[in-house]
């Protein structure tokens, strides 16, 4: 007899990441039903048994069902997990408003924040979809490694302990460690601010600047991104974890970080537009910039890198010159006060 999967997941993006967490899902027992916007990429899936555009070689197991229709995705869904860019998730949610019952909480693996008004996503949830559980999955993971099977860590915050709890059940495996945590604030500041500073790690080691470089962009990449998160109400603990640190570590060290490999591309002359075609993905460090160089202005927070990677995308300044103004800034002292 078969045995009956342990509960029914909608997880709603196609992309890479959205397919390695349903694989992951399914490896835990559970029934997945992978919606994508695009009804030609979703009869693709079904016909190649794999999901050859984002993340190729990894065969769809039987538990895993792909459907372009998002009611169908939904009926009779004990858990929703939103996988789609930043810049697409008010509209996602928008669409997913009427369907989903009042009593499911939602949980999002999205690492952004809203293009326009830069707000947190979780704030575009409860305007959306009004008061409910709310949880976040954040940390270093590339989506080849997870569906790989490759020893991963993630965090979980969500808005209450229980459901925290049960994301964690969830996705938890031998090879899969989930740590639940309530920040909510920080454990999205980290996962999408990390994004601007790994688009200056690749300049800076396009522009052949050695590791020394890096190390320091990182060090105070992540000072940036600390008063940030303050500056919104997280905790500066939070930083140090997976969701900050660990995100930040892997997602300026790796040419798997579609950002990282954006800055290469633009230390060596290309334009945005077409690094970001030969990419083929998104790359969410793009908007996140714009949403950060807003944030931190309205917030009156001093982010002199990620400005210039704003200035560098946004203001047709060259890589080099944003360099040389980061390295003509005056002394300081590194703590901040």
């Amino acid at each position: 007899m078969t045995e009956q999967p342990q509960e029914q997941i909608a997880v709603l993006g196609a992309g890479s990441w959205g397919t390695a967490l349903a694989l992951l899902l399914c490896r835990n027992g559970h029934g997945v039903r992978l919606w994508g916007h695009d009804p030609a990429h979703i009869d693709a899936l079904a016909h190649d048994g794999e999901n050859r555009s984002f993340l190729p070689g990894f065969p769809l197991p039987a538990a895993l069902a792909p459907m372009a229709r998002l009611d169908e995705a939904l009926d009779g869904a004990t858990a929703v997990l939103v996988v789609v860019p930043s810049q697409f998730f008010g509209t996602v949610l928008a669409q997913l408003a009427p369907l989903l019952p009042a009593d499911l909480g939602l949980a999002w693996a999205t690492k952004g924040f809203e293009p326009d008004s830069g707000r947190l996503l979780h704030e575009v949830a409860l305007e959306q979809l009004g008061p409910r559980e709310l949880g976040i999955l954040s940390g270093p993971t590339f989506a080849r490694e997870v569906a790989g099977g490759l020893p991963t860590a993630i965090a979980v915050a969500a808005s209450a302990p229980a459901y925290a709890q049960h994301l964690s059940d969830l996705v938890h495996a031998p090879r899969f460690r989930a740590y639940t945590q309530n920040d909510l604030v920080g454990v999205q500041v980290g996962g999408a601010a990390k994004n601007v500073i790994a688009i200056a790690t690749g300049i800076a080691d396009g522009l052949g600047f050695g590791a020394n470089t890096r190390a320091a962009l990182i060090t105070r990449g992540l000072a940036e991104i600390i008063r940030l998160g303050e500056a919104l109400g997280a905790r500066r603990e939070t930083f140090m974890g997976l969701a900050g640190l660990g995100d930040l570590v892997l997602t300026c060290t790796d040419d798997q970080s579609r950002n990282r490999r954006l800055g290469l591309a633009l230390a060596a002359g290309k334009p945005a537009a077409d690094a970001m075609a030969e990419i083929g993905q998104e790359v969410e460090g793009v908007v996140t910039a714009r949403a950060v160089h807003t944030m931190a202005a309205n917030h009156g927070v001093d982010m002199p890198i990620s400005d210039e990677v704003h200035a560098v995308l946004y203001e047709s300044r060259t890589p080099g010159e944003a360099t040389r103004r980061l390295l003509e800034r005056a002394s300081k002292s590194e703590v901040d006060h």
